[in-house]
């Protein structure tokens, strides 16, 4: 439940775009806000003009109260005194929160996030698929030369933006996919997670995204439980699980690089490569633990999925 109230909150940052004051958060939020770590960062409000502290209802000019403090007049309450909690605030650092959806989408570092201006970035391709980030999803509406200025041949554009009350279904129609920020993203673990519509037809939804479904493997292959490995359930690159689901659908059976790799989507010709950056130590051991192979000849195969 913290991990939610503290996703909560940040998708009310980011939504804002703006310095949220403690005094307007609620008791769960503020518990959750300690959670979230470099993610947040504390803000000063207008030294001016305050919300009246008592009512949280009226705008207020700040005054000095004569002995040293500060109060406000309120139309409701009258003279209120102002402390400095009332004045505090809090903020969503954004450019940790952008860095953090591009991992979580694994979008290739070379790619630079471009602001495209009206709260809207383009944080790179996924997969060959542009990845933009909105605030909300009218600005993309009201803009629509945004996507043309993003989209690539042979590539969907995805979407990731707020819940909109006005939104139903696939709000841009074909070859854009909106990706809703509340329901596609989690908080975990100091970082941020994405998880895909489930792809498996028939199969029941599954409440814990890391419970294994596939041998050692959740639902949409994201997440590898190990007993070898001390810190819960491994969490893994859109990239990596390709990978892996690539090598369980050949059912243990020995097959080049190549073909694992096309079957997975991914450019590269040696499986091994997604797992190499120093960051991935958990997704690497999973896959030395469970991939066999034959460097020499290029050959690559998943003992356990024989098994099933």
């Amino acid at each position: 439940m913290a991990s939610h109230d503290a996703w909560a909150l940040v998708c009310r940052l980011f939504t804002g775009g703006t310095p949220l004051a403690r005094s307007m958060l609620s008791p769960g939020e503020i518990a959750a806000s300690s959670a979230l770590g470099k993610a947040v960062k504390p803000a000063a409000l207008n030294q001016t003009h305050t919300l009246c502290p008592y009512c949280q209802l009226h705008r207020c000019q700040i005054w000095g109260d004569g002995k040293g403090g500060r109060c406000c007049h309120c139309p409701e309450c009258g003279q209120v005194s102002v402390q400095a909690d009332d004045l505090a605030a809090l903020e969503l650092d954004e450019e940790w929160f952008r860095a953090k959806l591009r991992l979580a989408m694994d979008i290739n570092s070379r790619d630079g996030i471009i602001d495209l201006g009206s709260g809207v970035w383009h944080l790179g391709e996924a997969r060959r698929d542009p990845v933009l980030l909105a605030r909300s999803l009218i600005n993309v509406w009201r803009e629509p030369t945004i996507l043309d200025r993003v989209r690539v041949k042979g590539g969907d554009i995805r979407v990731i933006a707020p819940r909109h009350r006005e939104t139903r279904g696939e709000p841009f129609g074909h070859g854009v996919e909106w990706l809703s920020l509340e329901e596609r993203f989690a908080f975990y673990g100091g970082g941020i997670t994405y998880t895909p519509v489930a792809e498996t037809v028939g199969m029941s939804v599954v409440a814990d995204p890391t419970t294994p479904v596939f041998g050692p493997f959740s639902a949409d292959f994201r997440w590898v439980t190990l007993d070898s490995w001390p810190d819960g359930a491994i969490h893994c690159t859109p990239g990596q699980a390709a990978v892996f689901k690539a090598l369980w659908e050949f059912k243990g059976e020995w097959r080049r690089g190549e073909q694992v790799m096309l079957r997975a989507g991914l450019n590269s010709t040696k499986p091994s490569d997604v797992f190499k950056a120093a960051r991935y130590e958990g997704p690497r051991h999973a896959y030395q633990t469970l991939v066999d192979t034959q460097e020499r000849e290029g050959l690559y195969a998943m003992p356990c999925a024989a098994k099933q």
